[in-house]
C-alpha cells in the first residue's frame, strides 16, 4: 500500500471513532442532563408544576428502555414501564394522587388530572425519551382525539406513537390509577372505541 494512502486511512479511521466516540459521549451527556417539564393537571391544563428529571431519572429511564431494545413489542412494553415511573414521579413533585379517569365537578382540583393533562404529560415524557435517543423502534407523533359529543361519545385524548412500519399506537394513561399501566394499543383501534372502554398492551 502506498505510503501516503495508508497515512490517509489510519487518519479516516480515527477521525471516524472520534466521530462515533463522540456521539456516544453525547448521547450520554443527554441522558445526564436535567430537564424541568411543566406537569398540566386541575384539567385542560389549569394549572402546571415544574417537574425536574435529573441525571438519575434520566439514568432510570434509560435503564428501563434498554430493556426493550430487542422488538417493537419489547420497546412497547418498556415505554409503558416508563410511563408508570413518569407518574411517580409526577406525584412526587405534586403531592396529590390523580385519580383514574375524570370526576365530574373535579376541575381546578389541583393534582387531579383529565384526558388533556394526562395526554400532555405523556407527550412531555416521550419526547424526552425520543430527544436522548432512547426510543428505537417509534417515534413520537401528535396527540389524537376522539368523540365529538354528537356521535355519543364524550371529547377524549391520548398521546401518539408510530413504529417503523407506519402503525400508529396510542398510550393512554388517563384509565388507570396515577402509576398503573397506560394503555397501548393501535390508534385505528382506539378511535372506534367508547368514552369507558379500556385496552390492553397488545
Amino acid at each position: 500500500m502506498d505510503r501516503s494512502l495508508g497515512i490517509f486511512a489510519r487518519a479516516t479511521f480515527l477521525t471516524v471513532m472520534v466521530a462515533v466516540g463522540g456521539s456516544a459521549a453525547a448521547g450520554e451527556l443527554a441522558t445526564a442532563a436535567s430537564k424541568r417539564i411543566p406537569i398540566c393537571h386541575g384539567y385542560s391544563c389549569n394549572y402546571r408544576t415544574m417537574l425536574t428529571l435529573g441525571p438519575g431519572d434520566g439514568a432510570r429511564f434509560r435503564s428501563i428502555l434498554r430493556a426493550g431494545a430487542g422488538s417493537p413489542r419489547a420497546e412497547r412494553f418498556a415505554i409503558s414501564k416508563a410511563v408508570r415511573y413518569f407518574e411517580q414521579r409526577i406525584f412526587r413533585a405534586t403531592g396529590i394522587r390523580d385519580l383514574p379517569q375524570s370526576e365530574f365537578g373535579a376541575s381546578r382540583i389541583k393534582g387531579q388530572m383529565d384526558c388533556v393533562d394526562e395526554s400532555t404529560n405523556t407527550h412531555a415524557l416521550l419526547v424526552y425519551l425520543a430527544e436522548r435517543k432512547l426510543l428505537k423502534f417509534h417515534r413520537v407523533e401528535d396527540n389524537a382525539s376522539r368523540g365529538l359529543f354528537v356521535d355519543g361519545r364524550y371529547p377524549h385524548w391520548t398521546a401518539v406513537i408510530s413504529d417503523r412500519g407506519g402503525t400508529e399506537w396510542v398510550v393512554d394513561s388517563w384509565y388507570a390509577a396515577m402509576g398503573g399501566a397506560p394503555d397501548i394499543f393501535p390508534l385505528s383501534q382506539w378511535k372506534e372505541r367508547g368514552m369507558l372502554e379500556s385496552g390492553a398492551l397488545d
